[in-house]
């Protein structure tokens, strides 16, 4: 039971640190005058994907030579696919829910371009990655690999942060977002404050991350389920999925821009800098579990995009198939296939 509990405290000190972490990202997004696709695909879906990207750092690094890497894997392979199933359908039913206040209803207010920008980079990085683990696991191949994930990701901020020739969006305004944590009375918080409180957050996170990957250990081996299960179930949906209800909050606001960019940028992070890091620290060698998720991961992610590509717009029915993909998923689980 204490484990149990040492676990749930982990994952607040995780969501604490990602919370001021997002909102110092926030204030330096605004501080910086950005566009609201700026902010939602790049500083707020790497803000909110920060947990996710520390938990398997911390796994391989210190916890065993076994566990640790499972842990560190089911984590990686773990976030896309909750991001790409559970997080589009909480966003399709939050739209649902404000069917009332739109108009334009079931047509969702995105950029469709920036949408499928973003798809389509994590489409093609995460396959590139998951093809990774099938061209053997010599250095050189798996460093080209990791290098080509990290530089196409920065491509692609920069393609985000300049516009990308999409038509522009509207800056980020200060009533969209919480006061700064660290200066909440100030409508201009200076940028070493704003600094001090993102560095702050990341010391939260890290210090989280290493109780939680420690107490996974224990209490896979408790229950005889295997750590990468446990890690590919907890990690994501405790340390991401709380903060992509941001996308519920902008989606009431009629953001949805903001709301969809926020998962598909995270996605992006993941599917890239995360994979190129689980391809350099682990073997990399992916079961059928692993592989199982990863294609329905491409499953729901794929139905939204041709809905945007052959459409030329998104309604939340799509988003909300990604549900039937994550029950799929427990349904594997509880029959034994995962």
């Amino acid at each position: 039971m204490i484990n149990w509990l040492l676990l749930l405290i982990a994952l607040a000190i995780i969501l604490l640190g990602a919370t001021v972490f997002t909102n110092g990202l926030e204030w330096f997004g605004k501080k910086m005058k950005l566009s609201d696709g700026a902010v939602g695909s790049v500083f707020a879906a790497v803000g909110t994907a920060l947990p996710e990207t520390l938990v398997p750092i911390v796994a391989i690094l210190f916890g065993t030579a076994d566990a640790g890497h499972k842990i560190g894997v089911g984590a990686i392979i773990g976030a896309p696919f909750m991001l790409g199933t559970l997080a589009f359908f909480i966003s399709g039913l939050a739209v649902v829910w404000n069917r009332k206040k739109r108009a334009d209803y079931p047509v969702m207010r995105v950029d469709t371009i920036v949408m499928r920008r973003d798809m389509e980079y994590f489409m093609v990085l995460y396959g590139v990655a998951i093809a990774a683990s099938f061209l053997g696991g010599h250095p050189v191949i798996k460093t080209f690999i990791a290098a080509v994930l990290f530089l196409t990701y920065a491509g692609y901020v920069l393609k985000t942060l300049t516009g990308g020739g999409e038509p522009e969006s509207h800056e980020i305004e200060e009533s969209e977002i919480d006061p700064c944590y660290f200066a909440p009375k100030s409508h201009d918080p200076h940028m070493t404050i704003i600094g001090g409180q993102v560095l702050s957050s990341l010391l939260l996170i890290v210090w989280g991350s290493y109780i939680f990957v420690e107490k996974v250990q224990i209490i896979s081996v408790e229950m005889g389920i295997s750590p990468f299960i446990l890690a590919m179930i907890i990690a994501p949906i405790a340390t991401e999925l709380p903060e992509k209800f941001n996308s519920v909050i902008w989606i009431n606001k009629g953001k949805d821009t903001l709301a969809i960019g926020n998962v598909t940028g995270a996605m992006v992070f993941q599917g890239s800098i995360i994979t190129a890091i689980g391809i350099m620290m682990t073997n990399w060698q992916l079961n059928t579990a692993a592989l199982l998720t990863v294609a329905l991961t491409f499953s729901s992610v794929g139905l939204a995009y041709l809905q945007i590509r052959i459409k030329k717009h998104l309604t939340p029915g799509t988003l909300l198939a990604g549900g039937a993909f994550y029950f799929i998923f427990i349904v594997l689980i509880v029959i034994g296939k995962i």
